[in-house]
């Protein structure tokens, strides 16, 4: 499969009817410019200097509320990248924008500009958490706008963030339930943090928001990711991504951040896998884990974090992680000369069905 380069055009608060409790777009893309169909041909002209010839790139509008733009100046913009695509430079178009600047014309005008995916800034399906975070919109906006995006031909993308204010466990994951109830083709996950400028800052500073720590932001978006996994729901990205700005000291103030978050929850992932495995068995001196070789950083951990966490917990002299000729989702695992294989899809179902049984327990 050819590998997809993206070209990202930033349009920063143009349009964006809300300041939400957490968002300075400036801030977050790095602009503050209002773009212009000229910067988007540059934008793409320069890119296209950069990426290896006849590959899959897309190009992509984030940083503000699309479709909440001018209806002439979305045209505009969108014009460039369709000539493109028109000559099969590009392939592919993708914009994100509110639930609630979704209609039947902006949707017909988008399909006449090529546009292919539509990412919905949803962040929460709770009204509550909604109210608090000053998005402006309802979870009945974002269910029909889901509805009308699938009138047409767009592949629909669902962003949601954990942390906000009011927000909890429960609530995300009833937010995800209904996620996979909509059939997305893609999700994001964000967890939420506290950037400088913004009114969550103001109430970080009064002590009247405290934000997820990385432990537990690890923790529910372990069991997010598992429950889109298991629905082949594709997650394109967990956690923010960083930029010169987007750092701890620097514009992002106080929360989660970790340049690879993502790769914090895959390895957490593999690590309650490797411990349900363990789990009332007697104590080894050897414990052999083959995966593809994509996978073997991510069974590993953060610095072998996972190595050294079995290590101590398990009491296991060696730990080995080995690339293995193997299908991606499917474990071999050697403890003492014993050896099974593990597929990880299905165990991730029963994990997730035994903790739901246990939650409805207590």
């Amino acid at each position: 499969m050819a590998k997809k380069y993206i070209i990202p055009i930033f349009v920063p608060h143009f349009g964006c009817p809300h300041d939400c409790i957490f968002c300075n777009q400036k801030k977050i893309t790095n602009v503050s410019t209002t773009t212009t169909a000229e910067d988007v041909e540059q934008e793409i002209e320069k890119y296209l200097s950069y990426f290896p010839k006849a590959e899959h790139v897309e190009v992509a509008f984030y940083g503000g509320s699309f479709t909440a733009i001018n209806m002439d100046i979305q045209s505009e913009l969108l014009q460039v990248p369709y000539e493109y695509k028109k000559k099969g430079i590009i392939k592919e178009i993708r914009l994100s924008t509110r639930p609630d600047a979704i209609n039947s014309e902006i949707l017909e005008n988008l399909e006449k500009y090529g546009v292919d995916t539509i990412e919905l800034g949803v962040q929460s399906l709770d009204d509550g958490v909604l109210k608090c975070s000053a998005r402006g919109h309802s979870a009945a906006d974002v269910y029909r706008a889901v509805d009308l995006i699938r009138e047409y031909d767009f592949k629909l993308g669902l962003q949601m963030m954990v942390g906000l204010p009011m927000d909890s466990s429960e609530k995300s994951i009833k937010t995800a339930k209904e996620f996979i109830r909509l059939k997305p083709d893609l999700v994001r996950i964000y967890p939420t943090l506290v950037i400088n400028e913004t009114y969550l800052n103001k109430l970080y500073e009064r002590g009247l928001y405290q934000p997820l720590s990385i432990d537990e932001a690890v923790d529910i978006c372990t069991r997010l990711l598992m429950m889109f996994y298991v629905e082949d729901i594709k997650v394109i990205r967990v956690g923010l991504q960083p930029t010169d700005n987007i750092q701890l000291g620097m514009d992002v103030v106080a929360g989660p951040f970790h340049p690879a978050f993502r790769q914090l929850v895959e390895a957490n992932i593999y690590r309650l896998l490797i411990e349900d495995y363990l789990k009332d068995r007697p104590k080894a001196d050897e414990l052999i884990i083959g995966a593809s070789r994509r996978e073997t950083s991510n069974i590993a951990g953060q610095k072998s974090s996972n190595i050294k966490y079995i290590k101590e917990k398990y009491g296991i002299k060696k730990v080995k992680i080995l690339p293995w000729d193997i299908e991606d989702g499917r474990i071999y695992i050697s403890i003492d000369g014993q050896e099974d294989l593990v597929d990880k899809n299905s165990w991730m179902k029963d994990y997730i069905r035994q903790i739901e049984r246990c939650s409805i327990c207590t």
